[in-house]
């Protein structure tokens, strides 16, 4: 009886390990140093029935999140619903230094203000990604604060410039005699020792992180830790398909944007793209998500992002208002819940796109309609003069994501 307990227990653990492996690899760029170390380290944890410690570190360098910061965020919750422990690591004190990654200059660090500030917002929007009962939030201030001068040369002195030179960034800077600050060398040392204050088991990062992520390797392994596994995820391409995404770049979805703002966005994305978004940022089956037309997957997409942030009602109704805007027909449905809806005194189009605040000024106006970017009720419209009927409600697009509800007195 016992043998065939035993066997049974064995089976269903092994069935629990595939599960887990299928949902961890989800879009993942590496698993370092292979995916047989994380099949055992895995494979421990559902025997002894002791979760895994997952970290990932985010620098709060600018105030809001957005989908290039949800891949990592979507991979937390998927191990966070496989039962791990995982913890978002606010670097606050890495912040200020700024991470030097993929950087071709050196970084201008933050204030501790600005970082203080920002760290407040990603507190409150992880929400969206995981559960707060289950989650450890942690700031790397907390032990770089309190360490003295001794304990940091100590740190330093674990690592070598040797090593930091192979980084592709470092080395790429200093063959061509540009500028590298002594402190860039701290980074990667400080997000490593993070690791050892964590007892990480896996280290979630982009692949632009890859060096960083393995230096805490390095350090946990004199503490008699065993060394943190090291998962990479791609970095998400932003609105023009080619660019990682970031707000310098201009082509970010941030995860608190209007709803509207948030689906006409994910609409304009190219289909390639649009399953690349399902991949990283949802658990949908992409087998199914191919059978669909790509417009109707790409609507699904949109409204399950929207539901995500905005919650279930307010996705339908961005919906409603996307089908509505971009419809060929006239519109038969009343959206005016869903988009702005302005009354307006000016007669003709033009006026009534800048008293509307759709367009800055007349000359914007006349130059959008010129492009043939103004619509109105699914018509374009080619003349600056056209005059607006009255009392009728007109749903106008100006350009791709300028969207209101107008209402000639």
């Amino acid at each position: 009886m016992r043998s065939s307990s035993k066997n049974r227990h064995d089976d269903e653990s092994e069935t629990e390990l595939e599960r887990q492996l299928a949902v961890i690899r989800r879009g993942v760029a590496e698993i370092l140093p292979s995916e047989a170390e994380l099949r055992g380290r895995l494979s421990s944890s559902i025997s002894n029935r002791k979760p895994l410690v997952i970290k990932a570190g985010f620098d709060p360098t600018a105030p809001h999140l957005h989908l290039g910061h949800a891949v990592l965020l979507q991979k937390l919750h998927q191990f966070q619903e496989l039962g791990h422990a995982v913890t978002f690591l606010i670097g606050d004190f890495t912040g200020m230094i700024g991470d030097p990654s993929g950087m071709s200059e050196t970084r201008k660090p933050l204030t501790a203000e600005q970082v203080k500030d920002n760290a407040k917002t990603y507190q409150q929007q992880i929400r969206h990604f995981l559960d707060p009962a289950r989650t450890t939030i942690a700031f790397n201030s907390a032990w770089m604060r309190p360490m003295t001068a001794e304990q940091f040369i100590h740190l330093a002195a674990q690592y070598n410039v040797a090593r930091m030179l192979e980084r592709d960034d470092f080395r790429t800077r200093f063959e061509a005699h540009r500028p590298i600050g002594l402190h860039e060398f701290l980074y990667p040392l400080i997000q490593g020792y993070d690791s050892v204050m964590l007892r990480a088991d896996i280290e979630l990062g982009g692949t632009d992180q890859k060096f960083n992520l393995l230096v805490g390797r390095e350090l946990q392994k004199p503490t008699g830790q065993p060394p943190q596994l090291v998962i990479t995820m791609p970095l998400l391409e932003g609105t023009d398909g080619v660019r990682k995404m970031s707000k310098s770049f201009g082509n970010a979805i941030g995860i608190e944007e209007p709803p509207n703002e948030i689906f006409g966005k994910i609409m304009s994305v190219t289909d390639d793209l649009m399953l690349r978004y399902y991949e990283l940022l949802t658990d949908d089956d992409l087998e199914g998500v191919k059978q669909l037309h790509p417009k109707t997957a790409k609507m699904n997409l949109a409204e399950k992002l929207v539901a995500r942030f905005h919650g279930e009602e307010t996705a339908t109704k961005a919906r409603i208002w996307f089908d509505a805007t971009f419809s060929s027909a006239p519109l038969r449905i009343d959206v005016s819940d869903t988009v702005r809806v302005t009354d307006v005194q000016s007669a003709t189009v033009i006026d009534a796109l800048v008293e509307a605040k759709l367009v800055t000024s007349k000359s914007e106006a006349r130059r959008l309609i010129q492009q043939g970017a103004v619509d109105v009720d699914g018509r374009r419209i080619d003349d600056p003069a056209w005059m607006l009927p009255t009392g009728q409600r007109l749903h106008v697009k100006v350009g791709k994501r300028r969207f209101a509800t107008l209402i000639r007195q």
